[in-house]
C-alpha cells in the first residue's frame, strides 16, 4: 500500500491558505493568480522569478498538463486536462505558448495556432499510445467499411490526425459520438477507452487497434483489491484508460477532470485513485481534509515527468527546438480537432 502524499512545493509555499487563495478554479481546468506580479509577498525561488519575468517580457502563457510535476503545474497560467488545455490554447492571445506535457499536446496547440510561437521544455516527452496507430491501418479499415467514422483520440500524432474525422479526449468523447451518424467507428488509437465508451453506444459497432497507455493498461487489479481492502470506506476511481479489470473494481470511471470533480463533489473521506500520479497534486489542493491513495507499483508517465522547472526556464530563454508542422499537414489535422471543438461543447 501506497499512500502518495505530494509535497507542497517550498520553494512556491509557505501554508495551505496560499495555495487556495492563489488560484481561481474555472471549467475543467485552473488558472494561476500569480501573473509574474510584485508585491505578492510570495517567497519564491529565483528560478520560478526568472520564469514569471520571462513570460511577462514575452507574452507567454504556460500551459500544464495535470500529470505533470506539481511544482510545474503551479507556476502555469493554466493547468488541466488534454481538452481543457486544448481550449485555452486556442483561445489564448499570448504570442508564445510553453506546453507543460507531451508531444501531441504542443503539436494540437501548434495546429490550432499556426502564427504562435510554441514551446515544449523537452521535446523528448512524448506518449507511446499516439504511435500505436498508424494512417495504413485507417486506410485498412476504410476498405472494409464504406460507413466508417474515424474516430481519434487526441493522444495521437499529427499524421493520424490528417486521416480521422474527427478528434476526442476522455473528457468530451461520449458527446462528439452521440453526433455520429455512421454505423461503423473506428476508435484509435486506445482500445481501453474505446472499450469503455462502446456499451454506451449499442446501435453501433466499434472497431480498435491495439493500442493503450502503458500507465493505465498494466494497472493490476490485485493491487487495487489490496487497498480495497485495507481501505473498505474509500471510493475507487479510474480513469477509462485503464484495462477492464480495473475498470470492474471501480466506483466511478472518468476522465481526469471527472476524477477531480468527483472526489470534489463525493463525501467519502479516503479515495483509491487509478490514474497518473501527477493528479494528486490537485486533488490535495481542493481536498486537504480527504486521504487519496494509489496503487503500489507507481502509475507514473515518466514522459510527463520530463517536464521540470528548469527545462521551462531554459525554454523561454533559448526558445530551442520550437513546434513545427508543415501548414499542409496541418490544415488536414485542424478539421478534426476543429470538430471536436464544435461537436464536444
Amino acid at each position: 500500500m501506497v499512500l502518495y502524499r505530494f509535497p507542497f512545493p517550498l520553494s512556491l509555499l509557505n501554508t495551505r491558505d496560499k495555495i487556495f487563495s492563489n488560484y481561481e478554479f474555472i471549467e475543467t481546468g485552473y488558472r494561476s493568480q500569480f501573473s509574474g506580479l510584485p508585491g505578492t509577498g510570495w517567497r519564491m525561488s529565483s528560478i520560478v522569478e526568472q520564469i514569471l519575468e520571462e513570460k511577462r517580457k514575452q507574452n507567454a502563457v504556460i500551459l500544464a498538463h495535470l500529470y505533470v510535476d506539481g511544482e510545474v503545474q503551479e507556476i502555469a497560467d493554466f493547468c488541466g486536462d488534454s481538452y481543457y488545455l486544448s481550449q485555452m490554447a486556442q483561445k489564448t492571445d499570448a504570442e508564445t505558448i510553453v506546453f507543460c506535457g507531451v508531444e501531441f499536446m504542443a503539436e494540437s496547440a501548434k495546429i490550432l495556432n499556426p502564427e504562435k510561437l510554441v514551446l515544449m521544455p523537452d521535446r523528448a516527452a512524448d506518449c507511446p499510445m499516439a504511435h500505436m496507430a498508424t494512417p495504413d491501418d485507417v486506410a485498412a479499415f476504410r476498405a472494409t467499411y464504406d460507413d466508417l467514422s474515424v474516430v481519434c483520440y487526441i493522444n495521437s500524432t499529427t499524421e493520424l490526425k490528417t486521416v480521422s474525422d474527427v478528434c476526442v479526449t476522455s473528457s468530451n468523447a461520449g458527446k462528439v459520438i452521440s453526433n455520429i451518424p455512421n454505423k461503423h467507428i473506428l476508435f484509435i488509437p486506445d482500445q481501453n477507452l474505446g472499450g469503455f465508451l462502446a456499451p454506451q453506444f449499442p446501435d453501433k459497432e466499434f472497431h480498435f487497434v491495439d493500442g493503450y497507455c502503458h500507465v493505465h493498461n498494466f494497472m493490476d487489479p490485485s493491487e487495487v483489491e489490496a487497498l480495497m481492502a485495507e481501505h473498505p470506506d474509500a471510493k475507487v476511481a479510474c480513469h477509462p484508460e485503464c484495462n477492464p479489470g480495473i475498470r470492474a473494481l471501480s466506483d466511478y470511471i472518468g476522465s481526469t477532470t471527472g476524477i477531480l470533480k468527483y472526489a470534489n463533489e463525493t463525501d467519502a473521506k479516503e479515495f483509491i485513485i487509478l490514474t497518473e500520479i501527477g493528479v494528486a497534486h490537485r486533488l490535495r489542493l481542493d481536498n486537504p481534509g480527504k486521504t487519496f491513495y494509489f496503487p503500489e507499483t507507481r502509475p507514473v508517465c515518466p514522459n510527463m515527468k520530463k517536464v521540470s522547472l528548469e527545462k521551462v526556464l531554459r525554454v523561454l530563454k533559448d526558445h530551442k527546438d520550437p513546434i513545427e508542422v508543415d501548414p499542409d499537414i496541418a490544415e488536414k489535422a485542424k478539421n478534426c480537432l476543429i470538430k471536436m471543438h464544435q461537436w464536444g461543447g
